[in-house]
């Protein structure tokens, strides 16, 4: 008699530990999501800046499917917006940044639609170099502060760092 209720305790530990194993594993899949993998780089159109004048330069977001930013203009006090700062050379101009049109959707965790940029996000902005620039060449350096989300959550926003490499003619 003691080794069946020895036998049948043991099977009940088995099946806890079985229980809590699995329930352990999948608790840790579905909290385990990291942050996308967003590409994010920059360019100057045309590729050259003539002394004197003024070229487009864009920083773009490749966002992977399933996920989205914040636009720079989030519908929710708690979301984080996109900015994108640009810092130039001495004499070298920047105009202020021109973000792209923001979608509007609705997520599991906001009652409310959000606007996000999926997809390639594209930011623009002007880059003027005086008559007088002396270098044949220069570099911007663009700092991107976003915040990635899927449907279901938010990650802690991130900061990437991006320099354009700008030709003088």
């Amino acid at each position: 008699m003691k080794s069946t209720t020895l036998t049948k305790y043991l099977m009940q530990v088995m099946f806890f530990a079985i229980v809590l194993t699995v329930t352990g594993v999948l608790h840790s899949h579905a909290f385990a999501q990291s942050p996308p993998n967003i590409n994010v780089s920059g360019y100057v159109s045309g590729d050259t800046v003539r002394r004197g004048s003024s070229a487009q330069a864009v920083v773009v977001m490749e966002i992977p499917i399933g996920f989205h930013v914040n636009s720079n203009r989030p519908l929710e006090k708690f979301l984080i917006a996109t900015q994108l700062d640009v810092e130039a050379p001495q004499g070298v101009r920047v105009s202020r940044v021109v973000y792209p049109r923001a979608l509007l959707r609705s997520l599991k965790f906001s009652k409310n639609r959000v606007a996000v940029y999926e997809g390639r996000a594209m930011m623009r902005f002007n880059v003027t170099v005086p008559a007088s620039f002396g270098a044949e060449s220069t570099q911007l350096k663009a700092k991107l502060r976003y915040q990635s989300c899927n449907d279901e959550l938010c990650f802690p926003p991130q900061t990437r760092e991006v320099w354009i490499s700008v030709k003088v003619k």
